[in-house]
């Protein structure tokens, strides 16, 4: 396998990414994948040391970067351990967006992978499961792909395999690829950083709200076989 056949993937410890991150291991191998996580200011630190640690049971190589300097120009619910986490019900982003995150993301990760040669960029992001941000959407992955390979002169390809998966087809896709019990037990979404999940922020009600929905349909395959 080439470097150029190889992946990085835009890690946070997260249950979409770890998804994403299983998904390119088990299409690469783990000593063709790579790992980038980033450190922008977030109000915990719970979710990166999940991260760490998964990385680490895989056998992935991981590099974390440091862009906690956007915390000088925006400000956002998720950077502020004193803020209330909050849904705006009117249609537009709620408080816990972060102006330009997968925008930086996608341009660091580009940065790196040209450096280590590497073509493929995974990125755990959902149109159907999006909670309202913007940079979630295929339209923006869309042009970011055209944009890193105009400036940089190299043929990027940015996979997006939850774009169109609602938060059950996602438990469903750990479950296929046989890490069902691994996402759930390892991986942290909770906005607050409560370990095992609050139960109560939006993170931990789409997440949660998905496996039931999984599971229950699981269970109906399995009684009618």
């Amino acid at each position: 396998m080439s470097v150029s056949d190889q992946a990085l993937v835009i890690f946070s410890g997260g249950q979409d990414s770890t998804t994403c991150l299983l998904q390119a291991i088990a299409r690469f191998g783990a000593n063709h994948v790579q790992a980038i996580s980033f450190v922008y200011g977030q109000r915990h630190a719970i979710e990166l040391d999940c991260a760490k640690r998964i990385a680490q049971e895989l056998g992935v190589k991981q590099i974390i970067i440091d862009l906690s300097l956007v915390g000088q120009i925006t400000h956002n619910a998720l950077m502020d351990d004193q803020a209330t986490i909050e849904e705006s019900g009117d249609g537009t982003p709620p408080n816990t967006m972060v102006d330009g995150r997968n925008a930086l993301f996608l341009m660091y990760a580009g940065i790196y992978a040209k450096s280590q040669g590497m073509k493929h960029i995974y990125l755990g992001v959902s149109e159907t499961d999006f909670s309202g941000y913007p940079d979630c959407r295929d339209v923006f992955v869309k042009s970011m792909n055209v944009t890193l390979n105009l400036s940089m002169d190299y043929d990027f390809q940015i996979h997006t395999p939850l774009m169109y998966l609602t938060k059950a087809q996602t438990w469903e896709l750990a479950d296929d690829l046989g890490y069902l019990d691994f996402v759930r037990e390892k991986t942290h979404t909770c906005y607050l950083g409560v370990e095992g999940g609050c139960g109560e922020c939006p993170s931990c009600v789409l997440r949660e709200n998905g496996l039931r929905e999984y599971l229950r349909s699981k269970g109906a395959r399995d009684e009618s076989r």
